[in-house]
């Protein structure tokens, strides 16, 4: 029989991350708090909390009252141990976050990539520009996670294709890892999209769902079984593509505004949808939100093309919109999705609108690089 035994050391190591999990989650913490909580006695966790306060982890961030005895300290992890940045791309901004070890975003910041030829020295000049606005350096930041459109390569994780991005080329990944000096990750928009919503969202406790992003682009991340499904080649999710019956097919798939489902729900189809019905408005977003139930009523059912499509193949149970346009429809388009996803379909998913307060796209950059950093972090405390 062969087999490695736990040593002292992995031993330790593995309840330190159990340890910094539980004062993440549900701290601050007293000693006798965390040792129920792990199992651990009170004297190995006070070893415990011991190692990690002399690493810089932890912290006593007071003190909780009980009994006649003395004051029990509390600890919790300490904010700027390590911290994160996420980012969204583009074509005429850069939006940065930085956020520490607990989540927390400490600086956010939009900035003109100029002319976007040399996206290194874009990304380069936008971090370095949320660093001193959070007074931070580079090198404090433990993983880096950017969100762009287009398809991402699963295999090497370069951009394989963006039409709105072209200088977000192969060999951009690599150049980016040895400017910054930190754990680089690119990643698809809407991709993180679902991480946020995920973990902050509509479909907070949900392991398997859709998000459909519509939008100027339509797009749609999947989560199932709790992981994101890139596909073979990183191109699960590009719905504009996806064949439409009474739409042209693509004649040029190099020209995303050629895919079929993208000529039904995209912004000149919706815009003279809204010109049919007179409906007032700048934009589309605009129009949507201003929408009464005839115009709705249709965007929901061209919308609902793309959601039945999606239910049949993958049967997620759930359906989030988000995007401009979802988020402008709110509960009232989503309703009026879900009605006309069951007449399309038998599965019958339920369908919401976003969840995620803010840039949904910087909010799932930053849940992923923090899942980076605290499996650097927490994993090496011995």
């Amino acid at each position: 029989m062969s087999g490695s035994p736990g040593t002292p050391r992995l031993l330790r190591r593995l309840n330190d991350r159990a340890a910094l999990e539980l004062l993440l989650t549900q701290g601050p913490l007293t000693r006798a708090e965390l040792g129920e909580l792990t199992g651990l006695s009170k004297v190995t966790a006070g070893q415990l909390l011991a190692r990690l306060e002399e690493r810089g982890l932890v912290e006593v961030a007071g003190e909780r009252a009980g009994g006649r005895g003395p004051h029990a300290a509390l600890y919790t992890v300490v904010p700027s141990s390590a911290y994160v940045a996420g980012l969204e791309v583009l074509p005429d901004s850069l939006t940065v976050g930085v956020a520490d070890i607990t989540g927390k975003i400490v600086v956010e910041v939009t900035v003109n990539p100029a002319d976007g030829k040399d996206p290194v020295k874009a990304v380069h000049s936008a971090v370095q520009r949320a660093c001193d606005s959070a007074r931070i350096g580079i090198s404090q930041l433990r993983s880096f996670v950017i969100g762009t459109r287009g398809v991402v390569d699963p295999g090497t994780g370069d951009v394989r294709f963006s039409y709105d991005l072209p200088s977000w080329h192969v060999g951009v990944l690599a150049s980016l890892r040895a400017t910054l000096g930190a754990s680089v990750t690119i990643e698809n928009d809407v991709n993180l999209v679902a991480l946020a919503e995920h973990r902050y969202g509509a479909a907070a406790g949900h392991d398997d769902f859709a998000v459909i992003w519509a939008g100027v682009g339509q797009g749609l991340g999947v989560m199932l079984g709790g992981k994101l499904h890139r596909g073979i080649t990183g191109g699960a999710g590009e719905i504009g593509w996806l064949p439409v019956p009474g739409e042209p097919l693509p004649t040029d798939v190099q020209h995303p505004q050629s895919g079929s489902f993208q000529r039904l729900v995209g912004q000149e189809a919706l815009g003279g949808l809204a010109l049919q019905y007179g409906v007032p408005g700048m934009t589309v977003p605009d129009q949507v939100r201003n929408g009464g139930d005839g115009y709705l009523d249709e965007v929901a059912g061209r919308l609902a093309v793309g959601a039945a499509a999606v239910a049949v193949v993958l049967d997620p149970g759930l359906i989030v919109l988000s995007g401009d346009v979802g988020r402008a429809g709110g509960a009232r388009l989503a309703a009026k999705v879900e009605e006309a996803v069951a007449r399309l379909c038998p599965s019958q998913p339920r369908v919401v609108t976003t969840g995620v307060a803010g840039n949904p796209v910087l909010r799932g950059a930053l849940v992923a690089a923090l899942e980076e950093a605290r499996e650097q972090v927490f994993s090496d405390t011995v």
